[in-house]
This record gives structure tokens, sequence and C-alpha cells, in this order.
């Protein structure tokens, strides 16, 4: 939540340690320069062995242009260029595809001498053939001066022809700002104090450009915190203490030294937070020290540490007062299930601050397990580093009381029961948020999981397994499938969210958008390269064919269009083989078993042959007194002769007989359940994502269950988002991904039994 906590870790303190035993003390340095001094002063005494670098030659291809005329005339000058597009096609044509690069600059090369001679459509059909090889070098500017100067008897031409029909389309959109372009979340501004009053919305503005904190919710509860008056705004002067404050703890967590046999104990990801001053404790005099796990004692005079607890070992927290002649100081009593004597501290003044700050990392702690939810914890932290600046900045008592409104963990621990169901905890492996480094929680569209490349990983260190997330506005969000971290954070892949991803060969993901466009991305550079253009709809589903004979016959792939188009594509070529349209409301998804494509629409599940033409169909069941819910997915389980259905807004599937769908559908009700959102097949259990109501009807949350195929039955009910489930992927049939809506925003794994 923070975007750099700045924090040196045990592992990072030993080896500054041990670099600062050989180097000169730092003496005097001014507050923005902190760390680069010290990064700095480690360089300056590295040194490094020159070898000569071994440079790999790329293969370079050559095209030679053909000779000048020695008249420039008119007549030579078109001659030449008429040559030119001849040797550009020439050079098109002995190109293999797989060299998409290259191809694309003949394409771009042959487009623009095109326009020279004034031949418009050839030249937007080798622009167009850009979307298939780089469309990273697409000249949009060009191409739209082209279509402004289009003539009467070229724009008849251009609807005949459906690809620059197409184009033109895209163009002219674009142009009448039809297409939405996704708000920005960077904040590369240059940071001002205020000058004036602020407002909630002027100080969201401030934090974030500051770089303090990103997370909304967080900067409103700050916001609760720092503004005072009927009027709720936050004084400048306020602000500037709060930033100062802010920026001196940073520095002042650069110079923490702590010995070496405390930096041996402590993990080596630890961090150390807080400091307080030297305390009277019943384990000595010393200092508390706090890190993300723990508090422990640096006792004065002594060498070592003493471990208070672990923040998820802490049974209570509670301020009591202790006699010291004729005075009570304010005393700090912890009490751990790990040990029978209780810790008291005389913390005097910061008493109440140690408090609210523990309290809140032990609410923090007791989240992040229960829902297997690391990210908790940093919360947690974020929360209990801004009550600190806000006790600096304010340095009244009213600083307690406008800490206590950061205390989001401990307040929702009181007010929100937060256990978890046993079969929940149980089946549930981890959480992660895809969602980490944006201002606010976006929805999961679609999840995609692609198997690791072992003759790679020892290569480059790639080959791990990826998991792939779509998130609002076309944001693809790459986690690394072996430890779960983010590799990649911000894909941007069009402006509207996506549909539907397929991965092909281990090198490229395919992407349907609502834009009615299919990216294509490079799994290896995290790039989009391609597009195919051909839909007029937003593109649904894609699935690939699988080949009986993978030696001589091409790849195929299968996109589908919310308006009923299918297209079949070459993979090697990106080259359309065939289409045909199906006369259905909203075609929603489809699948691909034993040569046999199944499609799901609204209004009907259809079998049909690879030609396009239907051979069976499901119907909704009409009733004349409520309209049916639409289907929104279905399953084909030939080898149990099965057809499963889920509906919209209904909280029960439908097992149809795959031999004779006139047959009555088998019922499998699913309790408590507001409608299907996602379904998916996993061994032999059909996991089906729903929206709920909460136990208090009070909002939406996100189930998920587990129905057994043989006894058609709900073995499993997991309580998996607090917003609906929104994607649901398998994982090698080891593990199940969910992700949920905005409120939530989360993805979460699950392990499959």
């Amino acid at each position: 939540m923070i975007d750099n906590l700045r924090r040196p870790t045990m592992k990072e303190m030993r080896r500054s340690s041990s670099s600062e035993n050989c180097a000169p003390k730092r003496m005097g340095t001014s507050l923005p320069n902190l760390r680069e001094e010290r990064h700095l002063g480690i360089l300056r005494h590295t040194s490094v062995t020159e070898t000569p670098l071994k440079i790999r030659q790329k293969h370079v291809k050559q095209f030679q242009l053909p000779d000048f005329h020695p008249h420039l005339s008119y007549k030579y000058v078109q001659d030449y260029y008429a040559d030119l597009v001849g040797l550009l096609g020439k050079a098109i044509s002995f190109t293999p595809r797989e060299n998409s690069s290259l191809l694309a600059r003949y394409y771009y090369l042959r487009g623009v001498v095109n326009t020279m001679c004034t031949r418009r459509l050839d030249a937007l059909s080798d622009f167009q053939n850009l979307n298939h090889t780089d469309v990273e070098i697409f000249p949009a500017e060009l191409v739209r001066a082209l279509v402004d100067s289009l003539q009467h008897e070229e724009q008849a031409q251009v609807d005949r022809r459906p690809e620059l029909k197409r184009l033109v389309c895209r163009v002219k959109s674009s142009e009448t700002g039809e297409v939405t372009v996704q708000p920005t979340d960077d904040h590369v501004k240059k940071f001002k104090m205020p000058k004036t009053h602020m407002p909630l919305e002027n100080f969201v503005t401030h934090i974030q450009e500051s770089g303090i904190v990103r997370d909304v919710g967080t900067i409103h509860r700050l916001f609760d915190a720092l503004s005072v008056g009927p009027q709720k705004e936050v004084d400048p002067d306020v602000f500037r203490v709060f930033y100062t404050f802010w920026k001196e703890m940073e520095a002042e967590a650069q110079d923490v030294h702590l010995p070496a046999e405390v930096m041996e104990q402590l993990d080596n990801n630890e961090c150390v937070y807080k400091i307080s001053c030297s305390v009277k404790t019943n384990y000595g005099v010393g200092k508390i020290a706090m890190t993300q796990k723990r508090l422990f004692l640096l006792p004065d005079g002594r060498r070592g540490f003493v471990d208070i607890t672990k923040f998820r070992d802490i049974v209570e927290v509670k301020i009591s007062s202790a006699q010291f002649l004729l005075l009570r100081i304010p005393s700090l009593r912890i009490k751990s299930n790990l040990k029978k004597e209780v810790f008291e501290a005389n913390l005097r003044s910061e008493c109440d601050l140690w408090s609210l700050m523990i309290k809140e990392m032990w609410a923090g702690r007791k989240m992040a397990d229960d829902h297997k939810d690391p990210q908790h914890m940093q919360q947690a932290l974020t929360n209990v580093l801004l009550m600190d600046t806000v006790v600096g900045c304010l340095q009244t008592q009213k600083g307690i009381l406008a800490a206590s409104k950061l205390a989001y963990y401990d307040r929702l621990k009181h007010e929100v029961p937060t256990a978890v169901p046993k079969t929940t905890s149980d089946t549930l492996k981890h959480r992660i948020n895809p969602s980490l480094h944006l201002p606010s929680q976006q929805t999961v569209d679609v999840l995609l999981y692609t198997p690791g490349q072992l003759e790679k990983s020892d290569i480059d260190g790639d080959g791990n397994p990826k998991l792939w997330c779509a998130l609002s506005h076309g944001r693809v969000v790459v986690f690394d499938a072996a430890s779960w971290s983010m590799q990649q954070n911000g894909i941007q892949v069009g402006a509207l969210p996506l549909s539907c991803m397929l991965g092909l060969d281990q090198e490229q993901v395919w992407m349907g958008s609502r834009d009615s466009t299919i990216y294509i991305i490079n799994a290896r550079s995290m790039s989009c390269h391609k597009q195919l253009t051909e839909h007029r709809g937003e593109v649904t589903d894609l699935v690939l064919e699988d080949r009986q004979d993978a030696s001589s016959s091409p790849t195929l792939a299968y996109s589908c269009s919310l308006d009923g188009m299918v297209i079949v594509w070459d993979v090697s070529t990106l080259k359309m083989r065939r289409q045909f349209n199906l006369s259905c409301h909203n075609l929603t998804s489809m699948q691909l078993y034993n040569r046999t494509l199944w499609c799901c629409a609204n209004d009907c599940i259809m079998e049909l042959r690879k030609t396009g033409v239907v051979q069976r169909k499901i119907c909704l069941l009409q009733d004349p007194t409520t309209p049916p819910s639409p289907f929104n997915g279905f399953i084909v389980y030939l080898e149990r002769d099965q057809i499963w259905t889920s509906r919209v807004d209904s909280s029960e599937l439908c097992v149809w007989h795959s031999e004779n769908l006139e047959k009555p559908a088998q019922r499998v009700q699913l309790p408590d359940s507001a409608g299907v959102t996602s379904m998916l097949k996993v061994k032999n259990q059909i996991w089906v994502g729903c929206r709920s109501l909460s136990e208090n009807q009070s909002g939406v949350v996100g189930k998920i269950f587990v129905v057994d195929v043989a006894q058609a039955v709900v073995e499993k009910e997991l309580l998996a988002h607090t917003d609906s489930v929104q994607a649901l992927c398998s994982a090698e049939d080891r593990y199940v991904l969910s992700g949920s809506a905005c409120l939530d925003g989360k993805i979460a794994i699950w392990k499959v039994e």
C-alpha cells in the first residue's frame, strides 16, 4: 500500500554492516540524499574487474533498393516507385510468416511508397497488415490522412472489402471519441506543498502525488484524522508538518543500527519500523523494537535481545498503571499464549500510541492468517506508520484520538466477525492482490494459467508457470505462479475490459476484448505487437483446436463474438481460414470436443459441425408467467454423457443427457446463490462461482460450490470473496484460482482434492 516503505531488511543491514567495516563512516549528510550517499559509499569501495565483452552477432537482412534513373523526371520517378513496390512485394512473398517483425517493415515501406503514388487503397491494405505483424509501427496519423482523402469511388471499393472497411471504421471511431481511454494511475507530477486548505478530493491528490500512500480508502481515513472544523478540510501547515515528519521517519529508519547478534537471530526479511525510548519493563530496562512480525526488547548495557512476542501469538493488550513513588505511571501489558509471564512496560507518554499500534498489528496479523492474505499485514503496517506520523505531527492528546481513526483492522475485529468457515480455511491456500500498485481495487475480469517451460528455466530463469490476470480497462497483470510474486504489473491491452484469454505454444497469449479486437501478447517480451481486427462485435471466447497430426495440419484457433460471428484462424500465419454467423442472441462462449463445436448463447446451446452447420440445440424453457433467465455458461462432459448448463439469475445447475437433449434435465440446487457467474471442470468436479447475499443482506459475497459429478450434489461450499466471483481457472488440475469483482478485487488459490 506504500510505494516504498524504505526500511532495510536484516539481510541488507548485515550486508551494509560488513561493508561499513571497510568504509569510513558517513559524517554529515543533507536529508534528501540519505539513501543515495549510502549506496555511493558502498560503490566507491567496490572494485570491478574489466573483462572483454562477448557480443553475439545478429543476423542482418539486407534489402537492395533499385537504382535511380539519371533523369529524375516525373515518369522515371513513378517508374522508380513501381520498381520499389515490386521488389517489396517479392520480399514479402519470400519472407516466412514467423518473421513478423521483418514482414511489418516491408509492409510499412510499401504502404509509404503506395501513399506517395496516391494508391490509397493499396497503402491502406499494407497498413492493415501491420495488425497481424507489428502494430507498434502503425502510422496512425498517416492512415487517418489517407482515410480523409478517399475519393467517392475509392470509398465504394472500401465498402466491398471487409478488412479495409473495418480499418476505416476504426479510424473514424477513434476520431469521434467513441473509444474510451483508461484513466492513468501514474502520478509522475512534480509534487508541490499545498498553499490552501484542502477538501477531501484535493487531499487525495496531494497524498498520492507525494508518494506516501496510493490506496484511496487509507487516504480517506487519514483525511478524517487530519481534518478539523465543520468544513472538514486539512490545513496546509498541518500537511507540511505531516509530510516533514514522514520524511524524517524514513531517514531515521535508514540509520537504525542493531548488534550483530540481534541481526543474526531475526529473519532475513524483517525490518525494524519503530523503536521506543529507553523504558522500564519487567524484562529489564531497554528499548522496545517493532518489526512486521514481532516485538522484542533491546536491553540497555547488554548485547542481544529479549523476544517479547510475535503478533500472531498475542492474546491481550491493555493499558494499566504502575505505582512509582507517589505517581501512577501508564503501563502497557501484553499477554502471549506462548509465555506464562505477562510483559509489562512503563511507556509513560508513549503508552497510548504503542497500544494503538500493537493492537492494529495484532488484528492485521489475525486477518492475514484467517484469510491467508499477507497483504492485510502490509496494510496494517501502513496504518501503524501513519498513526506514528499523525501523533508526531499533532503533538497533543488530540493526536491519539486522530491516530485511532486509522486503526482499521482493530475496529474491524470488534465490528465484523472475521471467522472463516473451516471448509473454506482448509481448502484455501493463499490470496494475492493484482491491484496492489493501483489507487483502488479493480475487478478481475479473466484469469489464465500458462504452464512452465522447463527447457528455458536454466537459460534465463523465465521457465516458471505464469498467471495472467485481466483487470478493468484492459490492464493485464502477470504473476510468477511458482512464488505468486508479481512479475509484470501493467500491460495495457486496449481501453475496454477483456472478455477471454488463450495461451498458445507457451510463446504467446491471445486476448479478446470488448472493443472487438484480439490482442496477441508475446509471452517473452510481455508486449503486444499484433492484433486481429476482423470481428465487429465484442470478442467473447477463444479456443484452440486439438491437432490429431501435429506434423502436417496447421494449428487452428476459434474465436467468437457477441454478434454470433465465429472465425477460424491459422495460428502460424494469423490468416482467417473461414468464418460463419450463428443465428442466436448474444453468443458468449464455446468449446471444442471431439471435432465438434459447442456454442453457448443467451437463448440456446448449440452443437455444430466445424463448418457452422447446427446439428442439435438446447433451448430455454418458455414460461408464460416469468421471462426465462438466460444461459451464461456450459460444460461438455461427454465421458459421462452430460452437458452442464448455468443461468444468470438462477440458483441451480441443469445437467442434460448428451445423447438425448429432449430428456428433462437433472437439477442441482446451489444453496443461497443469487446467480452463477462462472463454471469450471476440474478432475471429477465442477467448480461453480456465484454471487450470494451476505448473511445480514447488506451486500454481495462471492461463493464457490464444488459439485461432485458422479452424485450431482454439492460437495463443498466455500466463502471465497467479499464480492461476486467473476473468473475461475485451473492450474494443472492441482489448484483452482478465483478472481472477484472490485469490492474485493483479490485472487484466491484453492487446493483441489
